[in-house]
């Protein structure tokens, strides 16, 4: 049998193949269709290539019809800077600032640093007024082109209330990272309209070995439009690697998990679930209605906690309005496995009509691609 594929207007091609614990050959697809500078255009008919079967199951995702603004992208020579909104940049060994750097230079990109990145208190960041400086002085900044947050952590919800997002409305940039950064991420569509991505911090940049996947995705969504394919990774990660880079276990990728067949289309909306429901009740919140949900959680939560954060979500008023569901691999720690995700799904009638597929590349664990938060999906699985 093989891997369900993904087209992807985003990403590389890669030929790949493994079997599944599947009884049935599934294949997705998955299209993103952007242009070079960030305007929009349409295709609401299947893309197909050759790396595309005549029957194969689809989820496409193309420019949310001007709904939201796409921010340009980037080039050779562009500026990006690197912030810390949740935990600082202190406690990094060298040799991760050193590699991630060298990536960004790989790419043709000028890296720049906020003022306040090493900036440490006792909750392993830095003050609230030092965060938002560095926030707003990257989106002033006429030369800064990209914005992407060092890494994830737990308090970057105490930026929002003192946010500027006239400043970050009027100047549209690249903005990147995930894990506690989804609240940043979802908070900035829904203030200025902004569509954001939802991939790799500045730290996973720092990684040695294995890093060709997530480097693929995250350089054709930050610099290219064309049409590529996606298919899951041959193998993944779940190890400590930034304490050596040189132990590293890789995991066979049996494939993604079927768990609702059905068809929808809607705005992407997600990130990191625990994250995400920090903006329940709030006007930072986004609307669910006509959304396909793209969700991840890291290792802190295990099967019993994740079911009742999900229940959270499936609480909001307009979640009677979502069309799709997307997981993201869950980490070992949590000891989710497909039985137990399908139970959770299968268990509440609010989602037997609702096509959901998990076990997908982003989240806490490695490869992860990068999604734009904002954009449109066709699903189609059978």
């Amino acid at each position: 049998m093989t891997k369900p594929t993904v087209k992807l207007f985003e990403f590389l091609p890669r030929k790949e193949s493994l079997k599944l614990d599947e009884e049935l050959s599934i294949h997705f697809a998955i299209h993103i269709h952007l242009t070079k500078y960030g305007h929009q255009s349409y295709n609401a008919g299947l893309v197909r290539n050759k790396y595309m079967s005549t029957n194969t199951n689809s989820i496409t995702i193309l420019p949310s019809g001007g709904k939201y603004t796409y921010p340009q992208k980037l080039r050779s020579r562009d500026e990006v800077r690197v912030i810390s909104p949740s935990f600082s940049m202190a406690k990094w060994p060298k040799e991760t600032i050193e590699i991630a750097t060298q990536r960004f230079r790989n790419m043709g990109l000028v890296v720049s640093f906020g003022k306040n990145v090493n900036e440490l208190n006792c909750f392993d960041s830095s003050s609230i007024k030092s965060r938002i400086d560095d926030l707003t002085a990257a989106f002033l900044d006429p030369n800064v082109k990209g914005v992407v947050c060092s890494s994830g952590g737990y308090n970057s919800n105490e930026l929002l209330d003192n946010i500027d997002w006239k400043i970050i409305k009027n100047n549209p940039k690249f903005f990147c990272g995930f894990s506690d950064i989804t609240v940043l991420s979802n908070a900035i569509l829904s203030k200025t309209g902004l569509i954001t991505y939802s991939g790799p911090n500045f730290r996973n940049f720092g990684q040695k070995l294995y890093f060709d996947y997530t480097q693929d995705y995250f350089s054709k969504i930050a610099f290219t439009s064309d049409p590529i394919t996606l298919k899951p990774s041959n193998n993944w990660s779940d190890d400590k690697w930034i304490k050596n880079q040189n132990k590293r276990k890789l995991i066979p990728n049996l494939g993604w998990w079927l768990i609702n067949p059905g068809n929808a289309s809607g705005t992407i909306i997600g990130g990191n679930l625990c994250s995400l429901n920090l903006l329940q009740g709030t006007n930072y919140q986004p609307s669910l209605k006509d959304t396909i949900l793209m969700i991840e959680d890291d290792d802190m939560s295990t099967v019993g906690e994740f079911s009742r954060n999900w229940q959270s979500i499936m609480h909001l008023p307009d979640f009677k309005e979502i069309r799709g569901i997307i997981f993201g691999r869950f980490q070992k720690k949590t000891k989710m496995t497909k039985k137990l995700l399908s139970s959770i799904i299968k268990n509440s009638p609010k989602l037997q009509n609702i096509p959901v597929i998990a076990n997908v590349d982003f989240g806490h664990t490695d490869p992860k691609i990068t999604f734009p938060i904002g954009g449109f999906l066709n699903i189609n699985l059978q």
